[in-house]
């Protein structure tokens, strides 16, 4: 299967690195708006995200989202 799992970006953590937090397993779907981001999983389940899009590390099946 091809999904991704969606992650929030926040404040850089300990490492110098920014923390990172699961949003959504599965996603199918990714719908930019000005407002934000809808993430649709295999399973119908939506969240809205207000921020936008940091990168895709499609090897890996992530999405990483910024606020």
């Amino acid at each position: 299967m091809c999904e991704a799992n969606a992650y929030l970006l926040e404040n850089d953590g300990k490492s110098g690195e920014p923390d990172e937090t699961l949003l959504m397993e599965a996603v199918d779907k990714v719908e930019p708006s000005e407002d934000g981001i809808l993430l649709i999983s295999i399973f119908g389940e939506q969240k809205f995200i207000k921020g936008h899009i940091h990168s895709l590390s499609l090897v890996d099946h992530r999405v990483y989202i910024k606020q």
